[in-house]
């Protein structure tokens, strides 16, 4: 009876379980579904941004303003790592490929002797690169929806900023790339020094933008633009990667409890018979004595 109570016990609290991570998938599905809206809407935007932008930066090397901070290419010598990963765990493997990804970045970048730093966005990177002893020059935990706009625009003027004073010679985003609610892919861009388009330098370009109020003001004022939504964009998918994985892995949770109680009921069962069957042995057994 011991052993029925136990398992009774058990039953009980891996129902509770699947209570559990039945709400949290419902929770992280709801999240998923606006996290995705706002990537899908701000993808054709950030692709288009980026395509006008490198072409402004390539005809601005073509016509020899290459001196702008932000277009300057550097030995690299001092690289920064701006790692993505989320506060809270129970997302199956969404934090651990981000920061095994940069984990090896580190240690190949490392070898070739070139100074590491990173950028730490979100308590689970943070934690990981602390617990290696790795140079952290920022970070952000608590993450909110409401703050993704403002902190992605701190964080990308920190960074450019930073880049500009000679700090780092390139910068690189590590991030998982939203492909599906059960899809995601560790990704590593190189947002810094901006990467101009190819343009023919045979032909003649240089009447075909007209800066306006001058060339300076608009380099100045556009490509810092662009530094800030690369970081908003891969800020984007990063929550939608989590809130996809989550949904996975707390669904793979809740199946993974109902078949844990169904063994348990079958186990319940076999131990209920058998303890019946013994105490009917038993009943049996005295009776046949009394009689003999």
């Amino acid at each position: 009876m011991r052993n029925l109570k136990a398992i009774r016990k058990r039953i009980n609290s891996v129902r509770n379980t699947q209570k559990i991570t039945k709400a949290m998938k419902m929770v992280a599905a709801a999240r998923l579904r606006r996290a995705q809206e706002s990537i899908l809407r701000l993808r054709p935007y950030a692709l288009k941004t980026m395509e006008v932008l490198s072409d402004v930066a390539a005809r601005a090397v073509l016509e020899g303003d290459e001196h702008h901070p932000l277009l300057q290419r550097r030995e690299e010598k001092n690289v920064l790592f701006v790692v993505l990963t989320s506060d809270r765990g129970l997302a199956g493997s969404f934090n651990a490929n981000v920061n095994r990804f940069a984990f090896r970045k580190w240690i190949e970048f490392e070898t070739n002797d070139i100074d590491v730093s990173f950028a730490a966005i979100g308590r689970k990177g943070r934690d990981f690169l602390r617990r290696r002893n790795a140079k952290i020059d920022f970070e952000w935990i608590g993450l909110s929806e409401a703050s993704y706009v403002s902190k992605s625009s701190e964080v990308a003027r920190w960074i450019g900023a930073e880049y500009a004073n000679g700090r780092y010679d390139s910068v690189y985003l590590i991030y998982n790339e939203f492909k599906s609610a059960i899809s995601q892919k560790v990704v590593c861009e190189r947002i810094l020094p901006i990467e101009p388009t190819t343009i023919d330098e045979n032909k003649d370009v240089r009447g075909d933008f007209v800066y306006e109020p001058n060339k300076k003001v608009l380099l100045d004022s556009l490509l810092p633009i662009y530094v800030q939504v690369e970081v908003y964009r891969a800020l984007l998918e990063s929550v939608a990667s989590e809130h996809g994985a989550r949904m996975t892995a707390m669904d793979n949770a809740t199946k993974n409890a109902s078949e844990m109680i169904e063994k348990l009921t079958l186990m319940y069962n076999r131990a209920r018979q058998a303890a019946i069957t013994k105490e009917l042995v038993e009943i049996i057994s005295g009776a046949e004595a009394l009689k003999g």
